[in-house]
């Protein structure tokens, strides 16, 4: 993700006086939105913080195509990475922060067609469920770039009960307030509102609400090219920049 400081010369250029009118509650607002970003983030399980690249390949060598992990990022104008599997080995894409929103790395010539996101995890849930809705598999494209595909999470620990059954109930409602649990639960059902689509669903949403409520102490329940939906356009490759 792109971080750039407010000295630095396109940041300047780009907010000019508006920057010293507003410039501090904006950054303060931007704070805040990239700490909440980061609680989610830590929750997924995936997120393996401080990483090196040679250390990201070495665990995704020995996994199937789509397995991912997300780390820091050893650029300095960037936090984040994504380390994914692909048919061509481990690879590795960078995430924009700007502006207050997250989006995937990418040329001049694409970026302004990227989706943005509130948050890396839902930058990931988006881009896995698209990568659900391939139709075809090629091992290696003729015209020699890479296909990405996001589809297995690789999780520095097992996730716990909790954040199994609270997945699960996000995938059956998004009416958290409506559902019969206490205040204490609806909070942590909140706390990570994603349906995390790279994940199995092993038990139904029912018996989740029963499973939270007894594990929380509740009681019994009373590329690179990204795959794009019907496009004929080319992959646009991206620029090497050193570091990832």
């Amino acid at each position: 993700m792109t971080l750039r400081s407010a000295e630095s010369s396109d940041s300047t250029d780009r907010a000019g006086p508006q920057w010293e009118a507003g410039g501090a509650a904006a950054e303060s607002s931007e704070v805040e939105r990239l700490n909440l970003a980061m609680r989610e983030l830590r929750r997924a399980g995936w997120y393996w913080g401080n990483m090196s690249v040679a250390e990201a390949k070495e665990r995704l060598q020995d996994t199937s195509e789509g397995t991912f992990l997300v780390r820091d990022s050893s650029h300095s104008e960037y936090l984040l990475t994504i380390s994914v599997k692909t048919s061509a080995g481990p690879t590795n894409l960078r995430i924009e922060f700007q502006d207050g929103k997250f989006r995937l790395d990418s040329i001049i010539c694409v970026r302004s067609r990227l989706r943005q996101f509130d948050s890396v995890v839902h930058l990931i849930e988006y881009y896995v469920l698209m990568c659900k809705d391939r139709r075809t598999v090629s091992e290696m494209p003729s015209n020699g770039t890479v296909h990405l595909y996001l589809n297995k999470p690789l999780y520095h620990s097992a996730p716990s009960l909790q954040h199994h059954c609270r997945v699960a109930i996000n995938r059956y409602t998004n009416k958290i307030q409506e559902l019969p649990l206490p205040t204490r639960l609806k909070d942590f059902l909140k706390e990570y509102q994603y349906q995390d689509g790279c994940q199995r669903q092993t038990c139904s949403a029912l018996i989740a609400l029963g499973a939270l409520c007894r594990t929380a102490g509740g009681g019994p329940y009373h590329s690179i090219s990204l795959p794009r939906r019907n496009s004929n356009r080319k992959p646009c490759t991206r620029n090497k920049v050193p570091g990832h």
